[in-house]
């Protein structure tokens, strides 16, 4: 089971916060640091001292790591036009040394559109579905040839389609709770599917989903990495389990049903029921990204117990 580390800056973060909690996931033997794609604070946080960019973030980490690999969960497309956006990331793949795994989204947020002057279309779902088909192809074309593409929301013709990525295939990751569109994509374009907060049932139900997607595509569904995301709180006893979920406005009760919550060993056990769902990867949703002694523990006597 791999671990991965998963941050929220839009909740508030600078740069170098987000560079010293990607350090200590890479000198901690995490398997990656992934961060989300927002530019509006969610719920009571007041997101001081502003957002972050993505990519911008992740092409500065890309020059100040060396091991771990950098993501996204998810990039939102309705934020970059394809083009630019395969082009972004083929940068930082080859500033990162081919490190870099994409995670694509059609985008939900509507407040932080209208606070910062992005369309938000109606129809979301049918463009995600031609950004990917547009990103995949661009690096898939053989480099001397052109790249067309005559679609419905956007249409590119004779892209010299560089730059290449560093990695022969950057990994795509497509995830979410959508019963038939969202698992169909995933069985075309995905090489991992993650799903977000979820119950073990309700990720067992949408694991056969893709497996079954995978099937009919005629794609082997072990040919997919199938991964959840879910926010961490871990603590030696009840009293830094407690501290831990207050210092991020939560109950202890709710994130043990929802997240992974309590003693390392509660944590284990229940990434072990995960894992019989056929999930390889754990994104952990970390919330104080100022706390380093959460990460330690979680690699001292969580991850210890999981290789």
């Amino acid at each position: 089971m791999d671990l991965r580390i998963f941050t929220e800056p839009q909740q508030g973060a600078t740069y170098d916060t987000l560079l010293t909690v990607a350090k200590a996931t890479e000198d901690l033997g995490f398997d990656a640091f992934f961060r989300s794609d927002h530019y509006l604070s969610m719920g009571s946080a007041d997101g001081l001292p502003g957002p972050t960019d993505a990519w911008i973030t992740l092409a500065g980490l890309a020059r100040e790591t060396d091991r771990i690999r950098l993501g996204t969960l998810m990039t939102a497309g309705t934020f970059r036009l394809p083009g630019v956006l395969a082009i972004q990331v083929a940068q930082v793949d080859q500033m990162s040394g081919g490190r870099v795994e994409l995670g694509l989204g059609a985008g939900w947020y509507e407040e932080e559109h209208k606070a910062y002057g992005i369309p938000f279309p109606k129809e979301k779902f049918a463009r995600l579905e031609e950004q990917l088909e547009i990103v995949t192809g661009l690096w898939a074309t053989e480099t001397g040839r052109t790249f067309d593409y005559h679609g419905t929301h956007y249409d590119l013709t004779k892209s010299p389609a560089l730059p290449k990525p560093a990695q022969p295939k950057v990994p795509v990751l497509i995830g979410g709770h959508g019963a038939t569109r969202t698992p169909r994509l995933a069985a075309r374009y995905a090489d991992e599917f993650n799903m977000p907060f979820a119950s073990v049932e309700d990720t067992v139900r949408q694991f056969g989903r893709v497996r079954d997607a995978a099937r009919e595509a005629g794609r082997d569904p072990g040919d997919l990495v199938y991964s959840n995301a879910l926010v961490v709180c871990v603590g030696k006893d009840d009293q830094e389990v407690a501290r831990r979920a207050a210092a991020i406005g939560r109950e202890v009760d709710e994130l043990k049903a929802n997240g992974l919550a309590g003693s390392p060993a509660e944590v284990v056990d229940k990434i072990g029921r995960y894992a019989e769902t056929g999930s390889s990867r754990i994104y952990l949703q970390v919330l104080d990204l100022h706390d380093l002694d959460h990460l330690e523990l979680i690699s001292a006597q969580v991850q210890s117990q999981l290789s």
